[in-house]
This record gives structure tokens, sequence and C-alpha cells, in this order.
């Protein structure tokens, strides 16, 4: 009995493994780059047809939000919609409030086909924390 519930253990351990595996695989971020708000800002200054989205909610992209950067909610239905207007073949720089939201949206990107997605690390507020411009400044998002 001992022999069968070891085995029992040994198989399940195995399973689990190899499902944690393959899902690494299916969202893996290899051509997704984590980049500094500092990147991002030369970025907009030195690139002319910069690709800038602004993933979150429409009242967020109106308090603030990064000069140039168009709005494109991750959380609307019409998000993939809207993102066939951008051109697949050209970077695109995405960011949100702290960085979950656009983590989100850049895995949705290459699933679309986007061949270079650039994610701010840690949002608009690392943007803040460095003082660097922005458009619309009202309040501090809470």
């Amino acid at each position: 009995m001992r022999k069968i519930l070891l085995f029992v253990t040994v198989f399940a351990l195995l399973i689990l493994h190899s499902c944690n595996d393959s899902n690494r695989k299916e969202t893996s971020t290899s051509d997704i780059e984590l980049i500094s708000a500092q990147q991002v800002h030369e970025a907009i200054n030195n690139e002319d047809s910069l690709q800038l989205v602004d993933v979150r909610s429409q009242e967020e992209y109106k308090v603030s939000h990064l000069k140039g950067a168009q709005n494109i909610c991750i959380d609307n239905d019409d998000f993939d919609k809207k993102v066939k207007s951008l051109d697949k073949n050209k970077p695109i720089y995405v960011y949100c409030k702290k960085g979950s939201q656009s983590a989100k949206a850049a895995e949705k990107l290459k699933k679309l086909g986007f061949t270079k997605v650039y994610d701010l690390d840690g949002g608009i507020r690392s943007w803040e924390e460095k003082k660097l411009e922005l458009e619309n400044y009202n309040l501090p998002i809470p």
C-alpha cells in the first residue's frame, strides 16, 4: 500500500511540475522588455513615430498621462479592436498605474502579433518619482 501511495504522490508531483513548466513557456515574456522611466523618456524624445499606449481607464488618463500617449484601456472589451490600428512591426510602449495592467496588456499585444513590446517598469508612478513631464497633471492618482 505504501508503494502505491508513494507512486501516486511522485506521479502527481511530476504532472504538476510539467504543467508549471509548460505554463511558463506559454506566458513567456522573451520579447517583452521591462524598461525604466528614463528609457521611455529617452525613447519619447528620440523616436519620431512612437507608439505609446496608456492602458489605464479613461478617467485615470484624464488626470495625467505621458506626453503623446493614446489611451486604450486593457479592461475595455474593444482593446483588441483598437490596437489593430497600430503598426505591429513598430515598437510599442505600454504603461499603467503601477505595472500590473501593462504587463497584462504587453502579453496580449504579443499574442496579437506585435513584434517588439516595451513595458514601463513601475508604471506612471515610477515616472512621477523621477519627476518627468506629464500632460494634464491635475491630482495624484490615489
